[in-house]
C-alpha cells in the first residue's frame, strides 16, 4: 500500500469537534497535508506538516481552530478540528509527498480516497 488512508470523518453540529487520522503503512514521506473539497469548489490545502521536524502551515480559514500533528511511531497524521462551522463541510483528503511544506496540491504525489465531514447548523 502506497496511498495514505484517512479515517475519522462524520457528522457533527456547529461548534463541535472531530479528529481525522491518516495512516501510511509502507512509505515514510517527508511532508503530509490535509486538503478539502466542498461541492462545486476546488480542492484547497488547509494544513501541512513536515514529518521530521514537525513544522506546520495553515490556511487562514482554519488557523486557530484546526491542529495538524503526527505520530511518527504509528506512521499516522492527525487533524484535530474544533469550533466547526457549516462551511467546513467537505470531503477531506490526506496527501503525502517529498516536495516541501506546502498547501499546494502539486507538491504532493500520493492521495487518500477522502473522508466526508458534515457540519450542521
Amino acid at each position: 500500500q502506497v496511498q495514505p488512508v484517512e479515517s475519522g470523518g462524520g457528522s457533527v453540529q456547529a461548534g463541535g469537534s472531530l479528529r481525522l487520522s491518516c495512516t501510511t503503512s509502507t512509505v515514510n514521506y517527508d511532508y503530509m497535508a490535509w486538503f478539502r473539497q466542498a461541492p462545486g469548489k476546488e480542492r484547497d490545502g488547509i494544513a501541512a506538516i513536515s514529518i521530521a521536524l514537525g513544522h506546520t502551515a495553515y490556511d487562514d480559514s482554519v488557523r486557530g481552530r484546526f491542529t495538524i500533528s503526527r505520530d511518527n511511531a504509528k506512521n499516522t497524521m492527525y487533524l484535530q478540528m474544533s469550533s466547526l462551522k457549516p462551511e467546513d463541510t467537505a470531503v477531506y483528503y490526506c496527501a503525502a509527498g517529498f516536495g516541501g511544506l506546502s498547501l499546494l496540491s502539486r507538491n504532493y504525489n500520493y492521495w487518500g480516497q477522502g473522508t466526508q465531514v458534515t457540519v450542521s447548523s
